[in-house]
């Protein structure tokens, strides 16, 4: 053999002996970090530096379950993962991310549970009673800890990414409550606090009807709520808010009270409005004839209102061209009735109305014959005539006064 076929194998021995000593040495057990360089849909290649590539399985590439492996990585990323077996035989080499990002996970979700740290997390599942979001290990988010509302469907909320807290612990368990309602709470509190000590009286705002119960309307005025209680809804009586007002509604509120201590702000809807005595100023006139409705019986009269909110005066005497004792024998409570303007004064919020002036007068006679105190027609008796019932003191105690002469 020549000195040169000598030198080139002795050469190529070198370049032999350093790539086996480039080539990683694994065994079960170890932590490897390498690339994925490809995905299946039920697991994914990772490359280390070894003989071959390794192998993710779905169930190893995280804490909760997963329709695809893309769902828990993709091309080109960097992970971390533990040897779960190795057969070089076979080229068979079986990774673990999950148990990497579990043994880390708990510590760093302990630390987040002792300083209440807020951060984000992608719903990965929609189950019964809530959502699953990986946290490193399978973090749960019961259904009345998502929203400050009430949500009835979670189907759509799969790939979201929501912001929480952990609510609770329990690794021995292997246990993680998460919560956004805590985040979401603390930060309407907040800024609750911020608006309230801006808010003043008398004030009038935009605000949007957020949801309705018999007693009012809650109203955002700008991420917080502030109650319109059913009496400051309008100006008329109203039994439900519903009847007058929507949710979604925009709406301009009336400021009328705040109070930081019971974190209550009392609004008022109809005092952002122009009073029905405002708005009936140029509406009404003395001598209309208008049409209302009976709202109340007094002993001196009835109230009728000519408007919503406007009511005026009936006085006993104008109810009817005959005599009437009370109001209740003629008129009842909800009656429409037409009506004469006597008198309007929206100044004085006063109105004087006359039911008899809109009817023709009865003549003389009939108004003789008609009823008192509501007995209707009066009776016919056998008295005599007024005039054969006509007589002089004479004629009827002459003889017992003719002695006093």
């Amino acid at each position: 053999m020549s000195e040169e076929i000598k030198v080139q194998e002795t050469a190529a021995e070198s370049v032999s002996q350093d790539a086996l000593e480039n080539v990683v040495s694994l065994k079960k057990g170890d932590t490897v970090k390498g690339t994925i360089v490809k995905i299946e849909d039920n697991q994914a290649f990772v490359s280390l530096g070894y003989k071959y590539d390794g192998v993710i399985p779905l169930r190893e590439l995280s804490s909760v379950n997963l329709d695809s492996a893309s769902d828990a990585v993709q091309i080109g990323q960097e992970v971390e993962a533990k040897v779960v077996s190795i057969n070089d035989e076979k080229e068979s080499l079986v990774l673990s991310k999950r148990q990497i990002d579990s043994a880390r996970a708990w510590d760093d979700l302990q630390a987040k549970f002792d300083s209440g740290e807020v951060f984000e997390v992608t719903v990965a599942d929609v189950v019964k009673g809530g959502l699953v979001a990986d946290v490193g290990v399978r973090g749960f988010i019961p259904a009345s800890m998502v929203e400050r509302h009430f949500v009835e469907d979670f189907s759509d909320y799969k790939g979201r990414t929501l912001r929480v807290k952990v609510k609770e612990i329990d690794r021995e368990n292997n246990k993680v409550i998460l919560s956004q309602k805590d985040v979401l709470e603390a930060e309407y509190e907040e800024q609750k606090q911020k608006i309230m000590s801006e808010l003043q009286p008398g004030q009038v705002i935009e605000g949007t009807v957020q949801r309705l119960t018999p007693f009012g309307a809650f109203v955002d005025i700008g991420g917080i709520d502030g109650l319109v209680h059913v009496s400051e809804i309008a100006w008329q009586h109203v039994a439900h808010p519903a009847d007058v007002v929507s949710e979604g509604q925009q709406v301009k509120v009336k400021v009328l009270k705040v109070d930081p201590s019971i974190g209550k702000i009392s609004l008022s809807i109809k005092a952002a409005q122009p009073g029905p005595w405002e708005s009936a100023a140029g509406q009404f006139h003395n001598g209309e004839i208008v049409t209302g409705v009976v709202k109340r019986l007094v002993s001196f009269g009835a109230f009728v209102e000519i408007a919503p909110g406007v009511e005026g005066l009936v006085h006993i005497s104008q109810i009817a061209h005959r005599h009437v004792v009370t109001p209740f024998e003629v008129l009842k409570e909800g009656q429409e009735v037409k009506a004469k303007i006597l008198d309007f004064n929206p100044s004085e919020k006063r109105v004087s109305l006359s039911i008899k002036e809109t009817e023709e007068a009865p003549p003389q006679a009939e108004r003789e014959r008609a009823p008192r105190g509501g007995r209707g027609p009066k009776e016919e008796t056998n008295l005599p005539p007024a005039e054969s019932m006509s007589f002089t003191l004479g004629e009827k105690f002459g003889d017992k006064l003719s002695k006093f002469k």
